[in-house]
């Protein structure tokens, strides 16, 4: 057990208190502070140490193979969770999360049949600018929440990316930012909703590409793995009865 090890511990445990504040209706006050708010510090708090394990494990040499067992479980976890929890408090659509999720276990499949080939599929750069856009559209969504569900009269349809300017809510919220009368907590309600699910469609489709790649990536390292095996191995004669 070493520092990186136990922050990436730390972010396991933090997933079902994470679950516990996002989903208890019984109680809008968590230390003092709403109960969203708490939930998205306790979640960009996990997100950081995600980079914080990483680099202290490199910085210090302390990378082992448990780290790199559990460093990719804890990521998983810490998204589902974040992710369930925002489907069912209608903030994100369902339909999204399952690519998203599915798209963990395809990748997570990958790795491990490629290691059972001695190949190792280092993340990608799509890939980590996936999490990225995961944990601040994780962010937006629920902070857009503090408060109550966003005042939008279409609520949890897929409006926000793709014909928003349809929404009154959103074009009333956007003339009083601009200065066109006084911006209220429920005009940011509905600008940080908006956001956040149109970063959605945005992670939904960054999932998409890095796990193209890592298809693609999995497919010429282990069959080049594969052809150099049979290459590189004596030739057996063939025995007859």
């Amino acid at each position: 057990m070493n520092l990186p090890n136990a922050l990436t511990l730390l972010r396991i445990f933090i997933v079902p208190l994470l679950v516990v504040v996002l989903l208890t209706p019984f109680s809008e006050d968590w230390f003092g502070l709403p109960r969203h708010i708490f939930g998205v510090a306790l979640f960009l708090g996990a997100a950081l140490t995600d980079y914080l394990d990483g680099h202290f494990a490199r910085s210090r040499g302390q990378v082992t193979r448990l780290g790199q067992l559990l460093d990719p479980i804890a990521d998983k976890l810490l998204i589902s969770a974040a992710l369930i929890s925002l489907v069912e408090n209608q903030l994100a659509p369902a339909w999204a999360v399952v690519i998203i999720i599915g798209r963990e276990f395809a990748v997570t499949g990958l790795r491990s049949i490629a290691a059972t080939d001695g190949v190792v599929i280092a993340a990608s750069k799509m890939g980590k600018f996936k999490m990225m856009l995961q944990v601040l559209t994780v962010a937006l969504l629920i902070v857009s929440s503090v408060g109550g569900k966003p005042p939008v009269a279409n609520f949890g349809l897929p409006f926000p990316a793709i014909k928003f300017w349809t929404v009154p809510e959103l074009r009333a919220a956007g003339h009083h930012l601009l200065g066109a009368g006084a911006t209220t907590a429920s005009d940011w309600q509905v600008l940080l909703y908006t956001a956040g699910r149109a970063m959605l469609w945005l992670v939904v489709i960054s999932a998409c590409l890095s796990m193209y790649g890592y298809f693609t990536s999995f497919y010429r390292s282990v069959l080049a793995n594969r052809e150099g095996f049979v290459s590189n191995s004596p030739e057996i004669p063939a025995v007859r009865d």
